[in-house]
């Protein structure tokens, strides 16, 4: 299971911490491009990582998921070690790959197009689907609202890599530079102070 950083262990007063986690490992991690298909569920990989999330967050207010089944079912066992009810927010949903969904990250390497999603992703809009900068503006939006509802707590929200990515560009202030070098390995935690 990788982690960003370990989370913190105390609050500061007034402060809203925010943990970024991306769901575990599926059937399809690392070989296609899923977006939001319906139906996709955590393999046994991903369950245990799940899992080990949960052990390793010592305070939890909150929980926050992306309506699909991967980001639901890795945010269960945090649930229910804080006994908290999964709150559910389609600002956390992976970005819209448009006619993109569904296929072989092999295949999509091969177009001219995929060198822009890695060089200039501020400039990308999937085929059909969402641009990078609606995306971003999406989840960074839905991260300040979370916050603003939790002021002083400790908020879990379950998501996908690419607005994990967004969000931790924005809130560093990285920019769409570091985009692709910010790492949002599966069960990944990344913690924000808002």
């Amino acid at each position: 299971m990788g982690c960003s950083r370990a989370p913190r262990r105390h609050t500061i007063a007034g402060v809203t911490t925010i943990y970024l986690i991306r769901h575990g490992e599926t059937p399809t991690t690392g070989k296609i491009l899923p977006g939001r298909t319906p139906g996709l569920h955590l393999s046994e990989r991903g369950r245990g990582q799940a899992e080990g999330v949960a052990k390793q967050l010592a305070r939890v207010d909150a929980v926050y998921a992306s309506p699909l089944e991967r980001a639901r079912e890795t945010a269960a066992p945090t649930c229910e070690r804080f006994r908290k009810e999964l709150l559910l927010d389609d600002g956390l949903l992976e970005a819209d790959f448009g006619t993109w969904t569904g296929k072989s990250l092999v295949e999509l390497a091969k177009l001219p197009e995929w060198q822009v999603v890695q060089k200039r992703p501020e400039e990308f809009r999937f085929p059909g689907g969402e641009p990078f900068v609606e995306m971003q503006e999406r989840v960074v939006g839905c991260v300040r609202g979370i916050a603003a509802r939790h002021p002083g707590e400790v908020v879990a929200c379950f998501t996908h890599a690419d607005p994990i990515k967004a969000a931790l560009a924005h809130f560093t202030g990285r920019g769409w530079g570091a985009f692709q070098q910010i790492p949002a390995e599966p069960c990944s935690i990344s913690e924000l102070e808002l």
